[in-house]
């Protein structure tokens, strides 16, 4: 499979993204109060896996099964919040020559549908500069960057930078963040704030834990923005369960990025699991 230039398709009914260009945060605040169902809902792709052009079929996929925005992932050799099979789909990419740049054709691509949220770790931001990498985000047409091992103490730089830009920066909160920490990381959010609703790295999981409501509530308490809930969401059953304990957006990874990795059609049965998942919170 070759890591070429992706081929973008024709727009469609389906389309959620107005041709009028706003920020980052106003794109992701539309997506939010325009959701479907319960709760906005956001599948994870990993760009160039398993080549650039099938993971941008799978994300044109996605927003035709429904999904209201979508978090595209960045291959890196050391990711420490990803599991074992999103870590596995990310080396896979890196061993066929994907890179930034390739990803971000992906994403720019996809962004002309749904607002896209680019995950990748703080390295690749400083390697380029805060600033340099923030505007190449922008030109893309990425709206949101999730940066999960960005601590807040050291992210003033890349907030900075990306406010400059018109792109959201998105903070991560987990069961163990402390109350004043949490409404410290509040304060500084921007676009969404995604709650992670286990400690440890991406997988499914049998069920969301009974701790999920509170957790959703305590970030509530401190933010007017959107609440997503991630890590372990797989089925429709647990995307509306995370709907009905509060959260506002439901992001799912480790299970479509397994489908992908045993599909022989993956952009066909990503979709269905997309399509799937986004009924999960209409019914």
């Amino acid at each position: 499979m070759g890591s070429g230039h992706p081929k973008t398709r024709s727009k469609s009914a389906r389309d959620r993204v107005p041709a009028i260009r706003h920020t980052g945060a106003d794109r992701i605040a539309a997506a939010f109060a325009l959701r479907r169902g319960r709760a906005a809902l956001m599948p994870y792709v990993m760009g160039g896996y398993p080549d650039l052009e099938t993971s941008l079929a799978i994300g044109e996929a996605y927003a035709d099964g429904g999904a209201d925005l979508v978090e595209l992932g960045v291959p890196y050799s050391d990711p420490l919040a990803d599991g074992p099979v999103i870590h596995a789909a990310g080396s896979a990419a890196l061993r066929a020559g994907v890179t930034l740049d390739g990803v971000l054709q992906v994403g720019e691509a996809l962004s002309r549908r749904v607002p896209v949220v680019l995950m990748c770790y703080v390295n690749l931001v400083l390697a380029r500069g805060a600033e340099a990498f923030a505007g190449r985000l922008a030109g893309a047409g990425i709206s949101g960057l999730i940066v999960p091992d960005l601590p807040l103490h050291e992210a003033g730089e890349v907030r900075a930078a990306c406010d400059a830009a018109a792109v959201a920066l998105v903070p991560l909160v987990a069961p163990t963040t402390p109350d004043d920490r949490l409404t410290a990381i509040a304060a500084e959010a921007r676009g969404f704030i995604y709650v992670v609703s286990v400690v440890g790295t991406t997988g499914e999981r049998a069920a969301l834990g009974d701790h999920v409501t509170g957790l959703l509530a305590r970030v509530k308490e401190r933010s007017e923005l959107p609440v997503a809930l991630g890590f372990g969401i797989s089925t429709p059953d647990q995307a509306a369960a995370a709907a009905a304990a509060g959260a506002d957006g439901v992001i799912v990874a480790s299970r479509l990025i397994r489908a992908v990795s045993e599909a022989d059609d993956a952009a066909a049965v990503a979709g269905e699991l997309v399509a799937g998942l986004a009924a999960g919170l209409i019914r």
